[in-house]
C-alpha cells in the first residue's frame, strides 16, 4: 500500500480519546467574547451562536479589538491572534453547536425583570440539538441552575459555570452543581476549567454564588456613601482599592460589569432573600433610567473617551454632570 507523506503531518494526528475539541457558547456578548478567548487559547474550537450575521461581524470586531489591546501590553503575538481566532467561528443557527462536547449559555437581555424563561428556552433549544452526553452550563449568577434546568429532558447534565471578568486574568470559575447533576457532567466540566487555566471554586447552589453576594452589598453601600456626601466616586474607589488591595474601587466595577447588569443581580438577590443589603440603591435605578449603563455606554460613574476613564466633576443631583 502506497503512503502518503501529508499521512504523517500533524494535521492527520488522532486528536486522544475524551479529549474536548469543541465548546459552543449561545450569547456571545462580552462575557462571550471573553470567555471565546480563553477557550480558543486553550487549543480548543468554538463556535457561537447569535441573533445575526451583522452581529457576528461586530463580534469578530470586538473580539480582534480585545486581542489587540493584549497585543499592544506584550501579552501575545500577532500570530498567536491569528491562531486564536482560527480556531473561532459565529453562526445564527443552534444546529452549528450540535457536536459540542460542552455549551455554555451566556445570554444578556436588556429586557427588564428577570430572564429565566429565556434562558430556559435557550436551554431547550441546545438540547434539541446536542448529543446525549454534552453538558450544558449557564454563566448566570443569579438564578437557580436547577430552575434553568427543568425544562430539559435530562437535567442531569446542567451546572452553573460562573466566570469573572476579566475571565483572561481571573483565574477562578464558580462552578455550581444541582442535586440532579451527575458526576460525569461535573468531571467535563472539571476538566474543562483546568484546560483554560482556571481553579474550580465549588458552589453550593445559591443566587449569587460567592463573588455576586460578597460584592453587591459593597457597591451598595458606596452608593449610600456618595448619597450622603461623606466622599467623592474617585475617593471611594480609591480608598477601597488602597486599603483592601482590591483590583478595582467599588464604582469602578460597577462601570466595568455594567450598571444596568448589576440592578437586575440586585434584583434577583433582593426577591430570592428579601435582605436589604441586596436592594438596589435608588442612585443605582436613576443611573440605568438616564441609561448610563457604564464602560459599554459610555458614562457611569465615570465617563469613557477613547478608553480612558474620566472623573465626572458634576454633583451627585446631577449624576455627575456638569
Amino acid at each position: 500500500m502506497s503512503e502518503k507523506l501529508e499521512d504523517f503531518t500533524l494535521g492527520k494526528q488522532m486528536k486522544p480519546k475524551g479529549s474536548l475539541q469543541k465548546v459552543g457558547i449561545v450569547g456571545c456578548g462580552t462575557m462571550g467574547q471573553e470567555i471565546a478567548i480563553v477557550t480558543s487559547q486553550a487549543g480548543i474550537e468554538v463556535i457561537f451562536v447569535d441573533i445575526s450575521e451583522a452581529r457576528i461581524e461586530e463580534i469578530f470586531k470586538r473580539i480582534g479589538s480585545m486581542l489587540d489591546e493584549v497585543i499592544s501590553k506584550w501579552g501575545m503575538t500577532p500570530n498567536e491572534k491569528k491562531l486564536i481566532l482560527s480556531r473561532i467561528k459565529g453562526t445564527t443557527e443552534y444546529s452549528g453547536i450540535s457536536d459540542c462536547e460542552i455549551v455554555l449559555e451566556t445570554i444578556n437581555t436588556k429586557k427588564p425583570g428577570t430572564s429565566v424563561e429565556i434562558r430556559k428556552e435557550v436551554f431547550r433549544k441546545i438540547e434539541a440539538v446536542v448529543r446525549l452526553d454534552a453538558v450544558i452550563l449557564s454563566n448566570t449568577a443569579t438564578l437557580m441552575i436547577s430552575d434553568l434546568s427543568s425544562v430539559l429532558k435530562n437535567p442531569e447534565r446542567a451546572l452553573g459555570m460562573h466566570f469573572i471578568s476579566p475571565v483572561r486574568k481571573v483565574k477562578i470559575a464558580e462552578v455550581v452543581k444541582t442535586f440532579k447533576t451527575s458526576d460525569q457532567a461535573y468531571d467535563c466540566t472539571v476538566k474543562y476549567a483546568k484546560l483554560i487555566g482556571k481553579t474550580v471554586i465549588d458552589c453550593g447552589e445559591s443566587p449569587g454564588n460567592i463573588t455576586t453576594r460578597m460584592i453587591i452589598p459593597i457597591i451598595n453601600e458606596a452608593c449610600e456613601l456618595l448619597m450622603e456626601g461623606v466622599a467623592t466616586v474617585a475617593s471611594i474607589d480609591e480608598a477601597m482599592r488602597e486599603a483592601y488591595g482590591l483590583q478595582w474601587g467599588p464604582f469602578e466595577m460597577a462601570d466595568r460589569i455594567g450598571i444596568d447588569k448589576m440592578l437586575k443581580w440586585m434584583n434577583n438577590l433582593y426577591e430570592e432573600f428579601g435582605a436589604l443589603k441586596y436592594k438596589p440603591s435608588p442612585l443605582i435605578k436613576r443611573m440605568v433610567r438616564a441609561n448610563l449603563a457604564g464602560k459599554r455606554t459610555g458614562e457611569g460613574f465615570y465617563r469613557y473617551v477613547d478608553g480612558k476613564r474620566l472623573t465626572k466633576p458634576g454633583s451627585i443631583r446631577t449624576l455627575g454632570r456638569i
